[in-house]
């Protein structure tokens, strides 16, 4: 269900399992309650969410203090993210921002538009997979539900086993995964990085097989360090 990826006396940090939801379910434990078995800590408190196909790394406040300073940070886009997925084709771009309105469309999913009044903006990189697909290094500068799902869809690539926007694809998982998370708490910067190929976290085949191919593995060597690539500057609407 996760692993403990960092521990520190305000939060943990950990790698969230694919196909595990962050709220509870029908006939399913709560994931909050779960951590809190194995780690011992009675109350933790959800900072950010995950979509129940993404895994990764979630951050959880181990006090409300620590919720409500890093709720904050979330809120005013002070977090930096990364997230990796995989695309079942050639994008209409190989690299680039997507931005634009969101709006609720068929069923559970939502769909991006050409308005620019409260855009979801995602910049992106992306190198040759296996088979046709395409290997994505995502960096959400909003945090619109499913974002990065919507944002791949609408350039021609959207992610492999995922169920609401790619219903023809049969994988084992939805491919996508939160990489990287960023922020300043108290003096110190944190980064936690999560490669989904890690041999650590894959020792019963949890995390997908296709994080294991060696084009991945070759993206991932020059995206050890997303933070210091050269992203280009844009311009942000609040």
């Amino acid at each position: 269900m996760f692993d403990v990826v960092m521990d520190r006396p305000d939060f943990l940090i950990i790698n969230k399992h694919p196909n595990v939801s962050v709220h509870k379910d029908d006939g399913e434990t709560s994931l909050l309650i779960e951590v809190a078995k194995k780690t011992g800590f009675e109350t933790l408190f959800l900072v950010h969410r995950l979509d129940k196909m993404t895994s990764g790394l979630l951050l959880l406040a181990k006090n409300q203090s620590a919720a409500s300073e890093l709720s904050q940070q979330f809120a005013h886009r002070k977090v930096t993210k990364f997230y990796l997925a995989i695309g079942v084709k050639k994008p209409k771009k190989k690299q680039g921002l997507v931005s634009g309105d969101m709006e609720r469309s068929r069923r559970s999913s939502w769909k991006l538009t050409t308005g620019q009044t409260n855009p979801a903006q995602t910049q992106f990189f992306s190198v040759a997979g296996e088979q046709g697909e395409r290997i994505f290094l995502c960096k959400p500068r909003t945090g619109k539900t499913h974002q990065i799902r919507v944002a791949l869809n609408s350039i021609g690539s959207s992610i492999v086993g995922d169920s609401i926007y790619t219903p023809s694809s049969i994988a084992d998982r939805g491919y996508l995964h939160a990489y990287v998370l960023q922020f300043q708490y108290h003096d110190e910067m944190i980064s936690a990085r999560c490669d989904p190929s890690d041999l650590r976290w894959n020792q019963q085949k949890n995390m997908g097989e296709k994080w294991q191919s060696d084009a991945v593995k070759q993206a991932l060597l020059s995206w050890q360090k997303p933070c210091e690539l050269n992203w280009p500057v844009i311009k942000i609407s609040n």
